[in-house]
């Protein structure tokens, strides 16, 4: 009979935790996590490699001042990384700083500029740009070195050029990009030869084909 009691409380007493803990509350959660997830649309480069690029810009001839300066680019992408282009641009430079000093260097005052060059470029650091809270374009910052010919007042002049520029995609076969180089030859105009810096800055609209 003892066995039995001892055997009975133990019963009584296991059903009686386990009624109090049906009867407890279920804890709510205090903090619901508001979780928005946003659907960003990322253009990406369309999937021929050939780009045509229009540009327009400024460019500054050392010695004889800044010009509008405008052209053509033909690139071809390698890689997602390396491309190679070819550039034709048309400026025009004056001499009439020195014509008021009684110094006129060209037949004429302005005279036209005709450059061809060839470039290899590398894009770095690539990334994305925003623009408002649901649409990111793609872009890249670039870098690019050539070589090529500069041509006025009947001068045919070898120059290399360095620049780098920031490329955009607002779609996958639009490209946006600013740009900037210096373009570097040797000439005699001023009486002894020596290497001159002519900068380039320009606005840049592409398509992919």
């Amino acid at each position: 009979m003892k066995w039995i009691a001892i055997f009975l409380i133990m019963i009584l007493g296991m059903t009686a935790v386990t009624a109090e803990e049906e009867e407890q509350p279920e804890q709510e959660q205090v903090i619901k996590p508001d979780i928005f997830r946003r659907d960003i649309l990322v253009p990406k480069i369309d999937t021929e490699d050939f780009e045509i690029t229009a540009f327009y810009g400024v460019l500054d001839v050392e010695d004889f001042g800044s010009e509008p300066v405008y052209g053509i680019r033909a690139a071809y992408h390698v890689t997602e990384d390396f491309f190679v282009e070819a550039t034709y641009g048309e400026s025009e430079v004056s001499d009439d700083s020195f014509r008021r000093l009684g110094l006129p260097l060209f037949p004429q005052e302005t005279q036209d500029v005709e450059y061809y060059a060839l470039s290899v470029g590398y894009n770095i650091f690539p990334g994305e740009v925003f623009l408002g809270r649901n649409i990111a374009m793609s872009s890249a910052f670039y870098i690019l070195a050539g070589v090529g010919n500069v041509e006025f007042i009947n001068e045919d002049e070898f120059a290399y050029h360095f620049g780098a520029g920031l490329k955009v995609l607002p779609t996958d076969w639009l490209s946006v990009r600013i740009d900037f180089r210096d373009y570097i030859y040797e000439t005699d105009l001023l009486g002894e030869n020596e290497f001159t810096h002519n900068l380039e800055a320009s606005f840049n609209l592409g398509i992919f084909f």
